[in-house]
């Protein structure tokens, strides 16, 4: 019997929790750890009671605008931003977790998770990572490291996995 390591577990369960996500562009989920633990998870979407993405509730995604550019007109929040505030919504302590994501964080979801007091960020696809949020969050002492492994055609990971 072959079972998966944590990284590979936790990160599968953010792959089905991405697929909730109601953005048009991409589906990107986080899930919150603790002591082995998941303490929240969120994907990308609009916010709470406003009309979904995917049914006009964002007209930025609807555009055909660049993947990445006029992201201050997108009224989706993001996978890290909503497991965040879901844990805040619920007061769920997040402090000395581990954020696992499908995607690399954005600079607005990097201070999310310093602040938020994250030890470490673990993702697997690189996605708006700059050098200024590598940098904050190396300053800050937040670990992060990117989760490689092969997948298969529903983006979930093959029996080929590679570490």
């Amino acid at each position: 019997m072959q079972r998966p390591d944590w990284d590979e577990y936790f990160m599968d369960i953010a792959h089905v929790v991405s697929s909730r996500g109601n953005c048009l562009r991409r589906r990107v989920a986080a899930v919150i750890v603790k002591d082995r633990r998941i303490i929240s998870t969120g994907y990308n979407g609009t916010p709470r009671g406003v009309v979904n993405c995917f049914e006009g509730g964002c007209s930025r995604c609807a555009g055909k605008g660049v993947s990445g550019s006029g992201l201050g007109e997108c009224i989706c929040s993001h996978a890290e931003e909503n497991a965040i505030t879901q844990a805040a919504y619920h007061g769920i302590a997040i402090r000395e977790a581990t954020l696992y994501s499908t995607c690399s964080p954005c600079l607005l979801c990097t201070k999310m998770i310093i602040n938020g007091g994250i030890i470490e960020v673990v993702y697997e696809e690189e996605y708006a990572f700059n050098e200024q949020s590598r940098n904050l969050l190396q300053e800050a002492g937040v670990r992060y490291r990117r989760l490689r492994r092969q997948c298969d055609g529903n983006n979930f990971p093959s029996d080929a996995s590679t570490p």
